[in-house]
């Protein structure tokens, strides 16, 4: 489903050419994915070094280090 509702290419569009911010382009990539029967996740870095991991799911694996230089490792919400 993801590779149908071209997730990434789908992020950086409305990034580039609706000016959204990180977070709200990502979940609404995956709100597509969603509306066609797909469930999962993704993560999502922008040039300026922004992430965004928004999932459909109970869960999903995910880390990455925060600005401070924290280790953060998630598993739910």
């Amino acid at each position: 489903y993801f590779i149908r509702a071209g997730v990434a290419h789908e992020v950086s569009a409305l990034i580039e050419y609706r000016g959204m911010k990180l977070q709200e382009a990502a979940q609404m990539a995956l709100d597509a994915v969603k509306k066609l029967g797909g469930a999962g996740g993704l993560i999502a870095i922008d040039k300026n070094g922004e992430i965004a991991l928004p999932f459909n799911t109970n869960g999903m694996y995910r880390g990455y280090v925060d600005p401070n230089g924290k280790f953060v490792v998630e598993i739910y919400k």
